[in-house]
């Protein structure tokens, strides 16, 4: 294990290898080497400009990264384990979303459809997105998966299923069977093992571990939070979707 010392001194000898601009950024903001280190690395990585490292450090990536509870170890071989759980966040900040206290799953998953750029910004590196509400067709059955991505780094898919509730048992193997049929319908020889995702507005860790134990596809299950809530009354005074499109269209339609 390394020492404060060289983590240190790593951070220091890493510093010239990114822009000045990002240096001041990281030494003002984060509270010691270790955290500085994780972002000086992480900037190295994956090219982030300015904006996206302070985005990174406001959200407090540093404690929330690889803090999702998974069954990772047990259902895919290293390396491909160590880095799907590093992908994997808890909890997922979603306050760039403009959603009531009591919001429904639908309102969820479309709030982040409609703002995918920043979501995929709080996933992370390497997520593609491809669809909302994906159509598997199973024996004749249909089947729906919240969101669809693909990770280029992972080589896989990811099924992204959303709970605006506290997490239940059950939500585990409706999961599990996504990932399974993705796996016979969608996955080729050269992608490795589809990875899924639920994302759930609070969990027991100790009844998650229990639900994940004997499933036998890789499962990663966290927590998102949205501290600025709207109040429940105005939701009612808010256009919905369908309103916007309608007043922007027929915008377009007066102005031609």
């Amino acid at each position: 294990m390394q020492s404060k010392k060289s983590i240190g001194q790593q951070a220091v000898a890493q510093l010239t290898q990114i822009p000045w601009g990002h240096n001041i950024t990281i030494i003002s903001k984060c509270r010691n080497p270790d955290e500085a280190f994780f972002y000086i690395q992480k900037t190295i990585q994956n090219n982030w400009s300015r904006s996206v490292l302070t985005h990174h450090i406001e959200s407090n990536l540093f404690k929330r990264e690889g803090k999702a509870i998974t069954n990772f170890k047990a259902t895919l071989p290293k390396p491909q384990s160590d880095l799907a759980n590093e992908t994997l966040k808890d909890p997922y900040n979603f306050d760039f979303l403009t959603l009531t206290e009591k919001h429904n799953e639908k309102e969820l998953e479309n709030a982040l459809v409609n703002h995918v750029t920043k979501f995929l910004l709080e996933l992370g590196a390497g997520f593609s997105y491809i669809g909302q509400q994906y159509k598997l067709e199973v024996s004749g059955d249909e089947f729906f998966i919240d969101l669809l991505f693909y990770h280029v780094q992972l080589h896989c898919y990811v099924v992204v299923e959303l709970k605006s509730v506290k997490f239940k048992p059950e939500f585990a193997g409706k999961l599990n069977f996504y990932v399974s049929a993705v796996d016979g319908t969608l996955k080729s020889e050269q992608d490795n093992a589809t990875i899924g995702i639920l994302i759930c507005k609070s969990k027991n860790d100790t009844v998650v571990e229990y639900s994940l134990k004997d499933v036998h596809k890789p499962i990663g299950v966290s927590e998102y939070i949205i501290t600025k809530n709207l109040p429940d009354e105005f939701k009612s005074c808010l256009p919905s979707i369908e309103e916007i499109e309608t007043e922007l269209n027929g915008g377009e339609e007066w102005q031609q």
